[in-house]
């Protein structure tokens, strides 16, 4: 007896047609409205003086790192080398997609983490989706971004929230869920509603775990820079996977390091912002 094969691959590929071709409209409207965040905010990075915007953020890190020199120095002296290697407008461009796709990330990650702590039915119907989100190649998500939102910054974006969201959510929910019941009943004593005991309580106590998640959210979505570029998205990944294409040593090199400059400057000040 031959056991037919289940046609999960052309299910998939029915339920993506099907998506394009009946919110197509709906997905034309999502796209511009990314495109303008990506763009604007790109725009407003740029419309500063690669100087000005070196003591800006050098200013953030030195305030963030609770008056600390050295990390003051380091992302000024990360950021001056990148100028220096004429990769500026590049950087920036990679930093307005990262910070974009985050912020989209850690908008719909941290509410449901506080809604999978609260509630048990949708932490397990939302944990085999982390799950699967997590451990998926990466390329597989250019394929429907790219069906859906064609070539540019958008679809590579979309990936990269899909491939970033999860340590929010799960990082959200361990956060709340850790917080000690003593401290909920005491809440519950003084007769706060559940919105004083989440915002007064829960979320301070669970802020640093938190924290944690919006960390390794930016990591992960600085991570993507190179593969969304297969997808059309620009920035250094571009200028990576142009070496690459070229065999340009040099090129990918310097491409590259700009990307580890500005993932540790995200990393250490993020880690900064963490309360103790």
């Amino acid at each position: 007896m031959v056991i037919p094969r289940i046609p999960i691959g052309n299910t998939v590929e029915f339920a993506v047609d099907g998506i394009e071709t009946h919110f197509g409209a709906v997905l034309d409207l999502v796209s511009d409205q990314l495109d303008f965040l990506i763009s604007a905010l790109k725009d407003a990075l740029l419309f500063l003086p690669p100087e000005l915007f070196i003591v800006g953020i050098s200013l953030l890190a030195y305030f963030a790192g609770r008056r600390n020199i050295k990390l003051a120095a380091g992302t000024a002296f990360g950021f001056f080398l990148i100028e220096n290697m004429g990769l500026w407008e590049l950087s920036i461009e990679t930093l307005a997609l990262v910070l974009s796709s985050a912020f989209m990330a850690l908008l719909i990650g941290v509410p449901v983490g506080i809604l999978c702590a609260k509630n048990a039915v949708i932490y397990h119907i939302v944990k085999p989706s982390l799950d699967f989100m997590q451990t998926m190649p990466s390329f597989v998500y250019l394929i429907p971004a790219l069906i859906f939102f064609g070539l540019g910054n958008v679809p590579g974006m979309i990936a990269t929230v899909v491939f970033a969201m999860p340590p929010a959510i799960r990082l959200t929910n361990l956060g709340v869920r850790q917080v000690p019941k003593e401290l909920t009943e005491v809440a519950d004593a003084f007769g706060s509603t559940g919105w004083q005991k989440l915002a007064k309580v829960e979320l301070p106590v669970a802020l640093p775990t938190i924290m944690a998640g919006i960390n390794q959210c930016i990591m992960l979505s600085l991570s993507m820079v190179v593969i969304a570029a297969m997808i059309g998205a620009r920035g250094l990944g571009y200028q990576v996977l142009f070496g690459i294409q070229r065999i340009d040593i040099g090129l990918g090199f310097e491409a590259g390091l700009a990307i580890v400059i500005i993932a540790v400057v995200l990393d250490r000040i993020t880690q900064h912002l963490s309360p103790k």
